[in-house]
């Protein structure tokens, strides 16, 4: 097996059609897009700014190491996020450029009966290959939203985006090893690493019953084209529906095992209180007396357009839209309430992209009078679980899915 210390050589549009208006980019058009908004905390937009990594557009420099940015909202628009404007979450500051010649996948453990290796090439000829539309979402998403803020990095509403993900199931992998009536769980490793030798190794696990669904994927391309560098080149693991904590970049090495795994990263972080949520897929051999894992992303919607403080005539018709999302049980309604909650309208659902991909809606209304208006947003899946309206408190600013509202003027 290659390495890591080979693989290490250090750190490295067009118009857009929003409810029968035509806008252009803000790149076009000279404006830049928003930090984020006004409630994150002190700081945090003023340490920010638009960067580009290499291959990337401009996107929000939250931290330079590790790089840590997130997507500005408007570019949500579109179905699926582009390559070039997905958001980009590391933990370690050491992440190599893998030549992908020289790259192997790894497949070992006590709970595995054959161990063996692949490269790219046999992942691409010797198992099947799917696709999956599916959003990725940092577990910390919102977290600058919190009050009173926690600690951690201070996203806005960006860090997440959606994307066709192609590759081969993990499922057909872990056959091919030949699994031990043993087996209890399956960790991931990734070619990134810290700069101290103490760093904990950013290693997760999943549950077997979890890395056996056939939605879970070992990907190799992304919204048709290979995996960008900063989201996971040459491969990465795809678990829809479940937060990003899971979804590990540079996959090097899968460890199939009988006990539950011990590592930082499962141990200690991405912890939320235990019974706070409602959760249908629990992580139980992780679980202690008071906190679990965070698994499954909660029912959440975003408004894209219009924008904080936009102003808008009276009796001019005014579009609303944006994207809603959850964990793979699917959207069954979204609703506007233009008057600061008072009163709900159902909004129209776009298209239907697959349970995992978030799905876009629509609202119209013509204001009659000048004055502000409080513009508020809900969703709601096909379980009934609907967004929250007050925040579980949870020491990481896990789960923030409230009911979002933005003021616009008219008049």
């Amino acid at each position: 097996m290659l390495k890591r210390r080979d693989l290490v050589r250090g750190m490295a549009g067009g118009l857009a059609a929003l409810g029968g208006m035509r806008v252009l980019p803000p790149s076009v058009l000279g404006i830049e897009p928003s930090l984020g908004p006004d409630v994150l905390p002190v700081g945090t937009r003023e340490s920010s700014k638009l960067h580009g990594l290499p291959e990337k557009k401009l996107l929000i420099k939250r931290t330079y190491r590790p790089p840590n940015y997130e997507t500005p909202i408007r570019y949500f628009a579109d179905a699926f996020t582009p390559n070039e404007l997905f958001f980009v979450r590391y933990h370690l500051s050491r992440i190599p450029e893998l030549n992908v010649k020289r790259w192997n996948l790894r497949i070992a453990g006590e709970a595995v009966k054959k161990p063996f290796e692949l490269t790219m090439e046999k992942l691409r000829r010797e198992f099947e290959t799917v696709e999956i539309n599916a959003l990725c979402q940092c577990s910390g998403n919102r977290r600058g939203l919190f009050s009173p803020h926690v600690p951690g990095i201070q996203w806005g509403y960006g860090a997440m985006g959606n994307a066709r993900w192609k590759g081969v199931r993990l499922k057909d992998i872990l056959n091919r090893a030949g699994l031990r009536a043993s087996v209890l769980e399956v960790s991931f490793n990734g070619a990134d690493a810290g700069l101290l030798p103490k760093t904990p190794d950013f290693i997760k696990s999943l549950p077997l019953w979890k890395a056996i669904d056939e939605n879970t994927l070992i990907a190799l391309d992304m919204n048709g084209e290979p995996l960008p560098h900063w989201n996971g080149y040459p491969a990465r693991l795809i678990v829809p529906g479940w937060t990003a904590t899971y979804w590990v970049k540079q996959l090097t090495d899968i460890e199939v095992v009988s006990k539950p795994f011990q590592g930082f990263w499962m141990k200690t972080a991405y912890r939320i209180p235990k019974g706070r949520f409602e959760l249908r897929e629990v992580f139980a051999t992780q679980e202690d007396e008071t906190t679990t894992p965070i698994t499954e992303m909660l029912v959440n919607s975003l408004i894209i357009s219009p924008e904080e403080g936009q102003r808008f005539e009276t009796e001019s018709p005014i579009a609303v839209q944006g994207i809603t999302w959850d964990g793979g049980y699917g959207i069954a309604r979204v609703q506007v309430s233009v008057d600061g909650g008072a009163n709900w309208n159902e909004a129209a659902l776009g298209s239907d992209l697959g349970r995992f991909s978030w799905r876009q809606w629509s609202y119209r209304f013509k204001p009659q009078r000048a004055g502000n208006y409080g513009l508020m947003v809900k969703a709601t899946n096909a379980h009934g679980d609907t967004q929250a309206q007050e925040l579980v408190p949870n020491p990481a600013g896990y789960h923030h899915n409230l009911v979002q509202r933005i003021n616009i003027q008219v008049g």
